[in-house]
């Protein structure tokens, strides 16, 4: 059981990413999936996540207009869109599952199998 995380790397200010969660092991479409992100010295926080309905879907304030979290079942992927990034958005981005739904969520403590995450920079 696994979930990657790609689509990282070195963007400028008001640039665009997009960030691929792909599910290995087990099948995506009975899970909600999170996406987190560590920034260095910081905790870890919510970014997004997405429930098994494909419907319900949540922000944080910090993201919510720029970011769109999306999933496809078929290809066992969920995705987030990151559009006019901004250094802030500067950190590690990992994603994770929990069954059904987004609870608790932005708490990441019902999430499991984290993977080794994928690191944004946004700089100029």
């Amino acid at each position: 059981v696994q979930l990657q995380a790609s689509g990282g790397g070195l963007v400028q200010p008001g640039g665009s990413l997009r960030l691929s969660c792909a599910a290995s092991g087990f099948t995506l479409d009975e899970y909600a999936i999170g996406w987190f992100r560590q920034a260095p010295g910081k905790e870890r926080e919510g970014v997004s996540c997405i429930e098994k309905n494909y419907v319900s879907t949540t922000y944080a304030d910090s993201v919510k207009g720029r970011f769109i979290i999306s999933r496809d079942n078929v290809k066992n992927t969920v995705y987030l869109q990151m559009n006019s990034l901004k250094p802030e958005d500067t950190a590690h981005y990992y994603c994770a599952r929990q069954y059904f739904y987004c609870s608790g969520y932005p708490s990441d403590i019902r999430f499991d199998s984290w993977g080794q995450g994928t690191l944004v920079t946004v700089s100029s």
